[in-house]
């Protein structure tokens, strides 16, 4: 399979509780119709954008009591409580806790769990 630039993002693996976001680029004019300065909206505290993958969720940890039943097949899966979030939700998140990187020329976040306020879904965008 040949990569373009529409199927590059399917080789990134988001681990653990983590999700990749592509922040919504903002209007450079405020509302009053004043223009701001770049950079204005990207240094606030408050962030939004889609979120593009998922990382599979926290790890259970593995019963150590397995060892005592050797007659078990051993089950090497971990087991992950899966997040909130789903592809293509509209986060709401604290910058301070993301990592923005830049892939393929494009800006994105890497950011926790624990750092997202809101999600807004629309169903209707996957019927």
């Amino acid at each position: 399979m040949e990569l373009t630039k529409d199927n590059r993002l399917r080789n990134l693996i988001v681990v653990g509780d983590r999700l990749l976001i592509k922040p919504v680029t903002h209007s450079s004019k405020s509302k009053g119709g004043l223009f701001l300065p770049p950079g204005y909206k990207e240094k606030e505290d408050v962030q939004s954008g889609y979120v593009i993958k998922v990382g599979p969720g926290y790890p259970i940890p593995v019963p150590a009591d397995d060892a005592d039943e050797p007659w078990k097949k051993v089950d090497e899966k971990i087991k992950y409580i899966p997040l909130q979030a789903q592809e293509g939700d509209l986060a709401i998140f604290m910058q301070k806790g993301a990592v923005e990187i830049m892939y393929e020329g494009e800006k994105y976040f890497i950011v926790p769990q624990h750092s997202i306020l809101l999600l807004e879904r629309d169903d209707s965008l996957f019927e």
